[in-house]
């Protein structure tokens, strides 16, 4: 099992920027891909960002490409989403996510952590 906790949501200003982070714990080694989706209130939960451990490969939704940057410290077990130039429409749950399969399914991903707010505001 892993444990994921996310931290660095807030509320910020359109145009602003907010640095999330989820430090992940247990049997991380399990993982192979690290994975950011969001929430707003009633849509589906949405891929944002996900970036594999080693390598560091990376995998952007559309809607957040050139905007968001995904990053990792190994040996931390910590995993970063750097969001800039943030819209109302960027308003959500953030959560992290780990699994051995990654990608942009939610169905990539077997462990999860509790979110953390972003909201933006115009």
């Amino acid at each position: 099992q892993v444990q994921l906790v996310e931290s660095g949501g807030g509320l910020v200003q359109g145009g602003g920027s907010l640095r999330l982070s989820c430090a992940a714990s247990g049997r991380t080694f399990s993982s192979n891909a690290m994975g950011w989706f969001r929430q707003a209130p009633g849509k589906e939960r949405e891929f944002v960002a996900a970036i594999t451990w080693r390598g560091g490969r990376t995998l952007y939704a559309d809607s957040v490409k050139g905007r968001f940057t995904i990053s990792r410290d190994n040996n931390k077990n910590t995993v970063f989403l750097q969001m800039n130039s943030l819209k109302p429409e960027d308003t959500a749950v953030y959560y992290c996510a780990a699994g051995s399969a990654g990608g942009t399914s939610v169905y990539g991903y077997r462990n999860w952590g509790l979110g953390t707010q972003v909201t933006v505001s115009s």
